[in-house]
């Protein structure tokens, strides 16, 4: 055939069925295409379920980190706490006793001027007013002492009392941060566990929806 003697017609025509090829080439190719699109929406559902869980996992990890540093420093800082609280009760204490002892030291100072009193008149400083007065004395003396001892003994137990109950004090309020810790770690892990599961599900739908509307579309070859 010359080239004259093809019409529009035959090119027209011509043209149709290479679109008509084309187009079933494309309509053949289609289902694999929508098949494999699914079948990477489905990876990628569970690429982000598994980030979400390593998300949750170091906000689990960082929870008890700074829960176990935050009780470690209130531990210390009462522990520093208790410890102040015994010196000052041993200072107090160390006080009482200084006291009781200048007690005793004016008590022999006063009675050596009795003494000394009775004995430049003359009587004997053992007996009579003399000797009264000084047994006052040292019976008024020993009564205060006994007062500013049981005071010093009674500063040590109070600051020894305080210092437990703050050093305890802190040991339960880091039980109970670190038990608050770990059951917010634990609910962040379970978070994690339950964003893998349903990252799963999620995947499997779209894969089955994926297989489903592949088998409605694709062509038998053997047709």
């Amino acid at each position: 055939m010359a080239f004259e003697d093809i019409s529009f017609g035959d090119i027209f025509k011509v043209g149709g069925d290479i679109f008509s090829a084309v187009q079933k080439g494309v309509n053949a190719v289609a289902p694999y295409a929508g098949l494999a699109t699914s079948y990477a929406s489905a990876e990628r559902q569970k690429a982000a379920a598994y980030y979400q869980q390593g998300l949750y996992e170091v906000q689990a990890i960082d929870t008890l980190r700074l829960a176990q540093i935050r009780t470690d420093q209130d531990q210390k800082y009462a522990a520093i706490q208790a410890g102040r609280k015994l010196k000052a009760a041993e200072m107090t204490a160390l006080n009482y006793t200084i006291q009781g002892n200048t007690l005793l030291r004016t008590m022999e100072r006063a009675n050596a001027a009795v003494r000394a009193r009775a004995a430049a008149n003359g009587v004997a400083y053992a007996e009579g007013s003399a000797g009264a007065v000084q047994r006052a004395n040292v019976a008024n003396t020993y009564r205060d002492v006994g007062i500013t001892d049981l005071n010093a003994l009674t500063a040590r137990i109070l600051g020894y009392e305080d210092a437990s109950a703050l050093y305890l004090a802190a040991k339960e309020q880091a039980s109970l941060t670190m038990t608050a810790a770990e059951t917010q770690a634990r609910q962040l892990r379970t978070a994690g566990d339950f964003a893998v599961k349903s990252g799963g599900l999620l995947a499997n739908a779209t894969l089955q929806q994926g297989v489903t509307d592949f088998a409605k579309t694709v062509q038998n070859p053997f047709k």
